[in-house]
């Protein structure tokens, strides 16, 4: 089979990265806002606030260029990914070639672990702090085609959508154990027509984003390979592939199972013995919540998920840790399908 596009070009960034060997002696923080950036140069603890605009990038850049010791060639930039209001940045930062990075906040939490204070200021200088500790490590981001965040909008539109919808259904529920329709009827028919209309916006969604599949092979081959496994469906595979931007940010399952707060890890305290292994709570709730969905999917109708179930309950296992290794389970085939370039085929059905 040939090595999945996703995966190899990935490779090839990374190790280009580090074939050069490059190096950053300065870490610069940003906090971003929907009006501003506040800045921190780690080595200098300077600070300085600019508009969140083309003309405050400018300014923003200009500032570290007149900072003692500071280039934008030795600098490394590093931002939490806050949606709309830190692409248009990284748009920018992409365009002019300059080094930085975007960290969910939950991994910049983990690293530094619980610090007392909260402003933007010391916001921008956590994530200073953050990037020059892994400045010699770190992998560049790369910004996602815009294919990827097209489907990203769509999703979040659709997401909106829905909840308005199960809204306005759980009320027509609730009146109609209270209420008959004959006495109030605009208490019932404004509902319908508003969950109505609310279906066929969804509808449009769902098709838009079949159009960006069709104009994009390589995103498509992807969402058809991970669809191909029992369980996981087309919002989960939506998701996984903007997420990971088809693949190219994520190379491991471990480590979109701990972005997800699904990797189980080791609890231990000092001295005491290893305790019970416990799944992170700063997690992108979004895809964890998707991915146990899926994982209840699985049990019920994939033979090999549903024995696994069946054997681990037997001997006692707690509910919660089998379903969260079944999620781990699906993202291990998520990432084997993607990175073979070939449909999931169950076990089972070759089963003696």
């Amino acid at each position: 089979m040939r090595p999945n596009k996703g995966f190899s070009s990935a490779t090839n960034h990374y190790n280009k990265l580090k074939v050069k060997g490059m190096k950053f002696d300065e870490a610069i923080g940003i906090d971003v806002s929907k009006k501003t950036l506040d800045a921190c140069i780690h080595s200098l603890q300077i600070f300085t606030t600019v508009p969140n605009t083309k003309r405050g990038y400018i300014k923003l850049f200009s500032w570290v260029t007149k900072s003692k010791g500071c280039s934008l060639a030795n600098s490394l930039f590093c931002f939490e990914h806050t949606g709309m209001y830190s692409y248009a940045l990284a748009s920018f930062m992409s365009e002019k070639h300059m080094s930085y990075i975007i960290v969910p906040g939950l991994e910049i939490k983990r690293s530094l672990g619980i610090q007392r204070g909260k402003n933007d200021q010391i916001d921008a200088r956590k994530i200073a702090q953050y990037a020059y500790r892994r400045r010699e490590e770190v992998k560049l981001f790369q910004l996602p085609r815009a294919s990827i965040n097209k489907i990203r909008q769509l999703l979040s539109l659709r997401e909106k959508l829905v909840k308005q919808r199960a809204g306005y259904e759980a009320s027509l529920k609730d009146q109609s154990d209270f209420i008959k329709s004959s006495e109030n009827k605009l208490l019932f028919s404004i509902p319908r027509k508003l969950i109505k209309e609310l279906n066929l916006q969804i509808e449009s969604i769902e098709k838009e984003i079949d159009l960006v599949l069709e104009e994009n092979p390589e995103i498509k081959n992807n969402y058809r390979l991970i669809t191909s496994i029992t369980g996981v469906g087309r919002q989960t595979a939506l998701q996984l592939i903007v997420v990971t931007n088809n693949f190219l940010s994520f190379d491991d399952p471990r480590k979109l199972a701990s972005y997800a707060g699904v990797a189980p890890f080791p609890y231990t305290s000092g001295t005491s013995i290893k305790g019970k292994t416990k799944v992170n709570s700063m997690a992108n709730m979004r895809l964890k919540s998707l991915l146990s969905a899926c994982a209840v999917s699985a049990i019920r109708y994939d033979p090999e998920m549903k024995i696994y179930y069946k054997r681990r309950s037997e001997i006692g296992k707690h509910k919660m840790n089998i379903i969260n290794a079944v999620r781990n389970k699906l993202l291990s085939r998520v990432f084997a399908v993607v990175k073979r370039e070939s449909p999931y085929v169950p076990l089972c059905r070759h089963a003696a």
